[in-house]
């Protein structure tokens, strides 16, 4: 089968996002099927408003056209809600193709965290974006009552994997610092609420592994943290496994890849009560969730590497591909 996949969020960023579709084609192919990537690589681009490291397609509406026809997919899956998601969703509403969506990011509360927009009419934008869509994957079940609660239909689960090969248990001694090592890995944002962690009494180190626009401001602010910058492949793995603990305080991701990674390097996680952690951390056995980050981050210390490992194996991108394959609908 000929998988078209519409991307706004592709290589060089690192996210879960991009991460997430990496590993899918890779699997897909794995599994005999051909998949084809529309992503900003295909187009000029521009940098994003706020975010000049991201760059959006310009004007890609007759380049994603070309791109459809000359492939003639089977099934079409839009990721993204950028430029090239609008672009692929009305080539499709134009020709009568079916067509399925993603709802990676509740981008309503990070608009929110940057400008005074209200997420009121930014959901009302994004319940009649994917209202045309087949299906809507979302990663949890969690996400899909959130957005059940304002008024999306068609939700269907498609969650995420992790690669076990990269992401392995390590030598602690990889990082200095005084232990234990508490970190945060991932985009270095507002929207990240990275400040709920940087802001804790904690004993140890802490570590900040990322890139982001917020970066230069927090590394002045807290001249204690142990800002790496952006790691890639096994030596980001390695730093991940070099930690005591992994603290999510993010309040808006819809899965948070990352958590799934530091489980796999046996790593507990600590982390708000929220949609994500809700659905990847076992409270009490792969990491804690509490209202009181600095409570979680305390018990998490406590807990079993080896129950981290377990769980994280349970979750392969092969079978969540599969899901991913069983829920397109053909052109």
């Amino acid at each position: 089968m000929r998988v078209a996949v519409a991307t706004d969020a592709w290589e060089p960023q690192v996210n879960g996002v991009v991460r997430t579709l990496q590993q899918t084609g890779a699997h897909l192919a794995e599994l005999g099927h051909e998949p084809l990537f529309v992503t900003p690589s295909d187009f000029t681009t521009v940098p994003c408003p706020t975010y000049p490291s991201i760059r959006l397609a310009l004007l890609p509406s007759k380049g994603v056209g070309r791109i459809l026809r000359d492939f003639e997919p089977d099934s079409v899956h839009i990721a993204t809600e950028g430029p090239i998601g609008h672009a692929v969703r009305s080539f499709c509403r134009g020709a009568g193709i079916p067509f399925t969506t993603s709802f990676h990011t509740l981008f309503p509360e990070y608009l929110r965290a940057r400008v005074p927009f209200p997420v009121t009419w930014s959901y009302a934008y994004l319940r009649r974006y994917h209202g045309r869509a087949a299906r809507t994957f979302v990663a949890t079940r969690s996400l899909a009552e959130h957005l059940r609660e304002r008024g999306f239909d068609n939700l269907a689960i498609w969650a995420r994997g992790v690669d076990t090969e990269m992401f392995k248990p390590g030598p602690k001694s990889f990082l200095p610092g005084p232990r234990p090592l508490s970190m945060y890995m991932g985009r270095v944002a507002v929207e990240k609420n990275i400040a709920a962690f940087l802001d804790l009494d904690l004993p140890g180190t802490k570590y900040v592994v990322g890139d982001g626009p917020d970066l230069n401001g927090l590394r002045s602010r807290h001249p204690e943290v142990r800002f790496t910058g952006q790691k890639l492949g096994d030596e980001l793995a390695a730093h991940v496994a070099a930690a005591d603990v992994f603290v999510f305080p993010s309040l808006t991701d819809t899965f948070g890849l990352v958590m799934l990674e530091a489980m796999a390097c046996g790593v507990p996680v600590a982390a708000f009560p929220v949609t994500g952690p809700l659905d990847v951390v076992r409270n009490g056995k792969t990491g804690v969730l509490d209202r009181d980050l600095r409570t979680a981050v305390l018990g998490a210390l406590e807990l079993d590497p080896g129950d981290c490992v377990a769980y994280a194996g349970q979750h392969t991108w092969l079978e969540w591909t599969k899901r991913f394959v069983a829920l397109l609908v053909p052109v």
